[in-house]
């Protein structure tokens, strides 16, 4: 089965070359470990919008500790297996229609580290990652949160892809996996969101966010603080509220990266929370 079997996109270029990433993993763990963080990106217009939401992208880029990689797992690259990007100038997707052209036109050239997705599929033998040296590249997923924390596009991206054919607890122990990832100077970001309805979505100005999606909101944040992994697991589409929350399980599993690349004893601090458009929760948090 074709790794485009979920989703079938358009690519654009880059032309950035490598940074010598190949002397990346000979490092020993110098203490730092980079945060994990959960991303809610919402609509592809965050991406060229100045807002809160972007706004306070911006500072979390400044604020953390400067990664000498990013290891972004998206809602929006579904496969059959798992897969890891490894070409060195991974091209700018741009997976949407209908929204102005100056949105297609954004380009996000950061550079890849083929050496470090070796070091990816090393990291879960049980998980036998796969490497893709052609057919992604960075979705929106990805640099429409990027291009407010990294404006330069000078830090090295990877993907990890979503495999849709396991359920939660594979993507949750994958994520355990490859968190060691972080003491070598990796940050690990989920980017999707914790309630994702676009059948409900309200685009007007004032648009009032749905009982059912504070609701779960508001659950999973319970859950996310009681650090009640198997909730988050298991119970998330037991009720109504989570059920009309995440109708596609896609933009949900990025969340289980966060919190799985996380420690217990790790600080845990939400950067932003709102629902947008009535159905698009934007809660995003970060851990360590």
């Amino acid at each position: 089965m074709q790794r485009r079997t979920f989703l079938g996109l358009l690519a654009g270029g880059t032309i950035m070359s490598g940074l010598g990433l190949n002397k990346l993993f000979e490092k020993k763990d110098n203490g730092i470990k980079m945060p994990s963080l959960f991303i809610g990106h919402g609509s592809p217009m965050n991406a060229i919008e100045t807002n809160q939401f972007t706004q306070t992208l911006n500072k979390l880029g400044k604020s953390l500790p400067r990664p000498e990689a990013i290891l972004c797992i998206s809602a929006h690259w579904m496969t059959a297996g798992t897969w890891v990007t490894e070409m060195q100038n991974p091209p700018t997707i741009h997976d949407f229609y209908g929204f102005p052209q100056a949105l297609f036109d954004v380009q996000y050239p950061a550079p890849g580290g083929p050496e470090i997705a070796r070091e990816v599929v090393a990291a879960a033998p049980l998980h036998h990652i796969k490497t893709d040296s052609h057919e992604w590249g960075l979705d929106h997923g990805t640099w429409s949160v990027l291009r407010h924390m990294y404006p330069e596009a000078d830090v090295p991206v990877l993907q990890l892809s979503l495999n849709m054919n396991e359920g939660p607890e594979y993507h949750f122990q994958l994520a355990k996996e490859i968190a060691k990832l972080r003491s070598k100077g990796v940050m690990i970001i989920g980017s999707g969101n914790i309630v994702h309805n676009l059948r409900r979505l309200d685009w007007s100005k004032n648009a009032r966010a749905y009982d059912w999606a504070i609701e779960f909101d508001e659950w999973m944040k319970d859950k996310i603080l009681k650090r009640d992994f198997k909730a988050i697991q298991n119970d998330f589409l037991k009720s109504e509220a989570g059920k009309l929350s995440n109708p596609t399980l896609d933009h949900y599993y990025p969340v289980l990266y966060a919190l799985g690349a996380g420690h217990d004893d790790e600080e845990l601090k939400f950067e932003y929370e709102e629902i947008q458009n009535s159905s698009i929760s934007m809660r995003s948090f970060r851990i360590g």
